[in-house]
């Protein structure tokens, strides 16, 4: 990168065309990387972050139980090889992407010098679902009754002995056909009924025996157990939502989304938690997931809005939440051509590039009546996760970072950098 991306001005400037901000404010970069080239841009941002700004922890959107597996192998305690968790380490097969293994192994290199002081975890900060299923509350669940029964193996496995006649067959869970017909889920059948009560007595006895928990192993130990059972609760109310046959199909599919942001939100307010004292965490994900105002998504003939976990960061954060937003004029592979003239797309890769950063103030300083009047770009045929930017984007994110072309297909990441 060809500057600091990180400039600093006490109050922003006044333009009078939207040219003339992309003319003053861009500030052009390159990659050397002919694919991914998001990906790659995340991972040297992390970089640099890490060696020169403190920062301790990347989150990236892939199930938070998932990821435990990942963080042992950069902590060079387990497995011996990254094709032992690329799949079970990641959800949305995302641990076969080249650019991911090359985050993991260079963390892990990092961590095994033992100049480094403060040594790098990695987490997933998505809910257990994939885009068609949901994950069975099993292995979050045991995650916690491991912990206690490790402290009083006589309470861990009577709760236990509660618990596992509830949890039924994992296919039962994950059955794809719930995604779209409540009566296919089993998130309100009498077994997950009782198994919501007995997940919020499990939450209680933690809360309860806070002090002796701590004192037999350690605050953080204690706190990821609560946060463990506190995602079961979160996911059989998801499942419960995929259960309720009342209202229109959309409201019920906007309830999912809310549900998901909000545990998604509620990670990464642990993971930043969990590193204070340590450093700052940098997460990443779809801009949708970490925007600050309202999510939409145009699905048929309905309109989908909800609260993304970003508007939740932003509540919890304030000035410590930055978020740089993601978008691109072409991409073959996601099926989205050449942006149209006038859009946003069009006027910031019209510059230097191949890519380029530029701030956006939130929207202050900028001609507001011509950015009320910018048309969106069209859409993708093959990618419906992909979201073009809309006047709402300059508010939503602090900074852009805007590519000529990439062949990522995974929608459009952004991200989030939150402060101590």
């Amino acid at each position: 990168m060809k500057k600091s991306l990180f400039l600093q001005r006490s109050s922003p400037p006044v333009y009078a065309t939207l040219d003339d901000w992309i003319l003053h404010e861009a500030i052009p970069f390159s990659i050397d990387s002919s694919e991914t080239l998001i990906l790659i841009l995340r991972n040297r941002l992390f970089q640099r972050l890490v060696e020169t700004h403190g920062y301790s922890a990347i989150a990236i959107e892939s199930s938070f139980p998932r990821a435990h597996a990942v963080n042992e192998y950069i902590a060079c305690r387990s497995p011996a090889s990254y094709e032992a968790v690329q799949d079970t380490g990641f959800s949305h097969g995302f641990g076969r992407l080249d650019a991911n293994r090359e985050l993991v192994e260079w963390m892990r290199a990092y961590n095994a010098d033992a100049t480094h002081r403060v040594k790098l975890q990695f987490y997933g900060f998505d809910s257990p679902t994939e885009m068609m299923f949901s994950d069975s509350p099993r292995q979050v669940l045991h995650f916690v009754l491991d912990y206690l029964s490790s402290i009083d193996s006589a309470s861990g496995e009577e709760l236990r002995l509660r618990i596992d006649p509830l949890l039924g067959q994992e296919s039962d869970w994950e059955n794809p056909a719930a995604m779209m017909d409540p009566t296919k889920s089993i998130g309100l059948s009498p077994a997950a009924t009782a198994l919501r009560i007995e997940t919020e007595d499990l939450i209680a006895e933690l809360q309860m025996r806070r002090p002796e928990l701590v004192a037999k192993t350690d605050i953080s130990s204690y706190l990821e157990a609560v946060q463990y059972a506190t995602l079961a609760r979160q996911l059989l109310n998801y499942h419960a939502a995929l259960a309720r046959t009342s209202g229109k199909p959309g409201e019920r599919i906007v309830e999912g989304l809310g549900i998901r942001d909000l545990i998604m939100a509620d990670n990464l307010a642990y993971m930043v938690s969990r590193e204070r004292g340590r450093g700052k965490v940098l997460a990443f994900a779809h801009n949708s997931h970490l925007q600050r105002g309202k999510a939409e998504w145009q699905l048929g003939t309905d309109l989908l809005t909800w609260w993304p976990a970003g508007a939740h960061l932003n509540e919890v954060f304030g000035h410590r939440y930055a978020v740089i937003g993601t978008a691109v004029g072409v991409s073959d592979v996601n099926g989205i051509g050449q942006p149209e003239a006038g859009t946003l797309e069009a006027r910031l890769t019209a510059g230097p590039g191949p890519e380029r950063f530029i701030p956006t103030h939130k929207g202050q300083g900028l001609p507001t009546s011509k950015i009320a009047a910018l048309p969106t770009r069209s859409g993708s045929m093959k990618n419906p996760t992909y979201f073009a930017l809309t006047p709402q984007s300059l508010t939503d994110f602090d900074w852009l970072a805007v590519l000529d072309k990439t062949a990522y297909n995974r929608g459009g990441p952004q991200l989030a950098i939150m402060g101590r």
